[in-house]
């Protein structure tokens, strides 16, 4: 019995469509402010794409992969290029300890308990921070199939006219009241 079930569900995940930007809206939670327009958005998920493409991520051996694990210089070199921090508590923690960065959260996140904290510590430091209406399709931007609420991302020579670009027009957002 369970795998039928199984199946329809997949199928059912299949056939959703993802909500469009419009629709995001009617779920965001009441502090999300400033929010980031449609296009800037847009800007801020492929930004963060190029951050984690710049960080030599390795995705493999895993279940049902081949080849061999990468060198231990391999890892230790992408561990310290990382140019996305992922979550609140890694956020936090580098905010923190002063670093620099654009921070990005998602606006539909409930309860908003989890991370009100994060712009304050952000207008403290003087860090530009927006909102985006999906936890999902920022975990999505991110490369991880799971959401996630809380995005830094570091400047880097790899991408920094995408950077820039962000940085002034989320810098460029008006702060709430």
């Amino acid at each position: 019995m369970a795998r039928e079930k199984q199946p329809e569900a997949a199928a059912d995940a299949e056939g959703t469509p993802e909500r469009s930007y419009r629709e995001q809206l009617d779920f965001l939670n009441p502090i999300a402010q400033p929010l980031a327009s449609r296009k800037l958005t847009r800007k801020l998920y492929k930004c963060i794409r190029k951050g984690l493409a710049g960080t030599g991520t390795w995705q493999g051996p895993g279940p049902g992969r081949g080849g061999a694990a990468p060198s231990r210089c391999d890892s230790l070199a992408a561990a310290k290029h990382k140019q996305i921090r992922r979550g609140v508590k890694e956020v936090q923690k580098f905010i923190n300890k002063g670093e620099k960065g654009i921070t990005v959260l998602a606006g539909d996140t409930l309860p908003i308990d989890v991370y009100c904290h994060i712009p304050i510590m952000c207008e403290d430091r003087s860090l530009p921070y927006a909102y985006v209406p999906s936890k999902s399709d920022l975990g999505a931007a991110a490369g991880s199939k799971r959401p996630t609420c809380v995005i830094m991302i570091k400047p880097h020579e790899e991408y920094q006219e995408s950077y820039d670009e962000c940085l002034e027009e989320v810098a460029a957002l008006p702060l709430p009241l």
